[in-house]
């Protein structure tokens, strides 16, 4: 799952500053073969109360001081405290993911080593931001309002998508049996009648050594290649017509799309006509009609700029509900973070002076914060946008896919 913006605050600290050097790596002993070796073990499971990062420099936050005594003694402004020579900062296994699991809800050993890479810097740099008291300046009170509105726009959208996630056993179902052609899986076998006739080896030759030609001339020539090249096509459509009639009476497809081919000038030595299965959503909108035919049926010609089309259907099948089941799942989501989001982001309109910001840009892809469109003035801190929703793994039928103008 896509990491949280926050994630992307953490590591942009371990490219600010100079990095900890790291420590010189222990010497094997030379009297020890390369082969003596021990492979690397796998990490033991760390109890929960056991600490995983210790931060030295940095002091556990002190508990607040009690209040003044209300005796109307003279109130004296507390010395700076020094830290102690044992400072430090003991987390434990059950904090660190909890401050993980704030960044991402999928913590992976590669997030936690950035993590503990990372959260030491801040934490000491955000204490010494304190104590030069700039967690009290107008800007950084600012930063924190954006900060916040975009956490909880992010925990509003990661709300929806765990109340969209309910999508009960029955309704999957109820979808299913509702839908029915939504799921149904044809085998097709394909013959493709090119539009055109391909240029024959003589016109080839005459191109490469072209002849200055009066305008007259070039008329007539441009005149005779229109003609011939519509006669061409009308050729072709005939013969579409004629290859449709033989496949209704049986005969096989492989052979007529090599005449096809043959007649084209279109050289294939095995042309392929078994398409692979497909689902309603499998074939150009224009070839629609071929799902409605039954099993052994042959469909009429289907004309468009790439040539001749003629299906015949093999075989016709539902696909049973235990492996549609996910994609339901998913559909039906995305169908209501859909509708939940809406909700919110109808909820509102804004209205800029123009005077201020100017006429509008050139129309693009509108910004997305979190639930809403359009991201908020960026701050001088590299406040990243938060997440967009994730990209659901809905297994998808078939993209449409654009008639060729040779078949595989």
């Amino acid at each position: 799952m896509r990491k949280s913006w926050l994630l992307c605050v953490f590591l942009g600290t371990l490219a600010w500053g100079q990095a900890q050097p790291e420590a010189a790596p222990a010497q094997a002993s030379p009297a020890a073969p390369p082969s003596a070796a021990k492979a690397p073990e796998a990490p033991k499971e760390v109890p929960e109360n056991a600490v995983v990062l210790t931060i030295k420099g940095v002091c556990p936050a002190a508990p607040k001081p009690a209040a003044a005594s209300r005796t109307g003694a003279a109130k004296t402004a507390a010395a700076p405290a020094k830290k102690p020579a044992d400072c430090k900062t003991e987390i434990t296994r059950a904090e660190f993911e909890k401050i993980a699991n704030g960044l991402s809800p999928n913590v992976t050993p590669q997030l936690k080593r950035q993590l503990e890479q990372a959260l030491p810097r801040f934490m000491a740099m955000s204490e010494a931001a304190k104590a030069k008291g700039l967690d009290k300046s107008p800007r950084y009170q600012q930063t924190l309002k954006i900060a916040k509105m975009q956490i909880l726009t992010s925990e509003l959208q990661r709300s929806v998508q765990e109340e969209a996630d309910k999508v009960s056993d029955a309704e999957i179902s109820d979808y299913y049996k509702k839908n029915p052609e939504a799921y149904e899986q044809f085998s097709l076998d394909r013959l493709f009648v090119p539009r055109n006739k391909q240029p024959e080896a003589e016109e080839k030759r005459d191109a490469k050594e072209p002849e200055k030609l009066t305008d007259e001339q070039q008329k007539a020539k441009e005149a005779a290649e229109k003609a011939k090249q519509e006669q061409g096509e009308q050729e072709m459509t005939k013969l579409a017509d004629t290859l449709r009639e033989r496949a209704a009476a049986g005969e096989d497809f492989v052979k007529l799309q090599k005449e096809a081919f043959e007649a084209s000038g279109t050289k294939v030595d095995n042309p392929t006509v078994n398409l692979p299965k497909v689902r309603r959503t499998g074939l150009p909108p224009a070839h629609a009609a071929v799902f409605d035919l039954k099993a052994g049926e042959i469909s009429a010609v289907i004309s468009d700029n790439g040539g001749h089309y003629i299906y015949k259907v093999v075989s016709r099948e539902i696909l049973p509900l235990d492996q549609v089941k996910e994609e339901i799942h998913n559909k039906l989501k995305s169908e209501r973070m859909k509708e939940m989001m809406d909700k919110y982001t109808n909820s509102f309109q804004a209205v800029p002076n123009e005077a201020y910001f100017g006429p509008p840009g050139p129309a693009g892809p509108p910004g997305r914060m979190g639930l809403g469109q359009g991201a908020p003035p960026r701050t001088r801190p590299n406040l990243n946008q938060p997440p967009q929703a994730p990209p659901q793994n809905t297994p998808q039928p078939p993209a449409n896919q654009p008639p060729p103008s040779k078949p595989n």
